[in-house]
């Protein structure tokens, strides 16, 4: 059911249970869709990263990288990633090489559906939903603010959501973003080159 939403933010949030690792991130309640909690899920493997989004009335989506690329970061990176959303497997693709942050967006189908997530700073990001012959599409902007204990997550959105749309935009906020943005581009594409002299210099 597509529902118009007014805008709602996440705060810092820790859980998990009793003698298991914490678990950390982001919850807050949206009046239309209820309480959303975006948190780290732990793993036994050092090259693997994970996040999940839960909440009443939107589906639960699954984040994970895996690679030497995320034993540098906390949180799972765009790079050898996959994503679920309530079990089913959405297709990524991403030109690393793009010029703008439009150009460099990660695009996604789930469920014939076609999702652009973009970089509008390193703080901002929007993830929109194309229009299509039956609907117009959504756009969905969060803003990451304040320090500290303080930190929280603004969600505005812009036309009709489903639930999708909510889970989708709100999980990025626990994913390393930063190839998105021109600086962190340019810091990947080096990084690359470094790993490629050094591999052939083993060679």
């Amino acid at each position: 059911m597509h529902t118009q939403s007014t805008a709602f933010t996440l705060g810092k949030w820790q859980g998990g249970e009793k003698g298991q690792a914490r678990r950390t991130g982001w919850q807050g309640t949206s009046p239309e869709w209820g309480e959303i909690t975006v948190s780290s899920v732990p793993h036994a493997l050092d090259n693997v990263r994970a996040v999940e989004v839960t909440g009443g009335r939107i589906p639960t989506v699954a984040y994970q990288s895996r690679g030497i690329q995320v034993m540098a970061t906390e949180r799972p990176t765009l790079n050898g990633a996959t994503l679920r959303v309530g079990g089913a497997a959405v297709y990524l693709t991403r030109n690393r090489w793009g010029a703008t942050h439009r150009g460099r967006a990660l695009h996604m189908t789930y469920a014939g559906d076609r999702y652009r997530l973009w970089a509008v700073s390193r703080q901002e990001y929007v993830v929109m939903r194309e229009a299509d012959n039956q609907d117009r599409g959504v756009t969905v902007t969060v803003r990451e603010s304040g320090f500290g204990k303080r930190k929280r997550v603004e969600v505005s959105v812009a036309g009709r959501a489903v639930g999708a749309d909510i889970a989708l935009a709100v999980l990025f906020a626990g994913v390393d973003r930063s190839v998105l943005t021109r600086r962190g581009a340019v810091r990947a594409g080096v990084s690359r080159v470094f790993h490629v002299a050094a591999d052939s210099a083993m060679t």
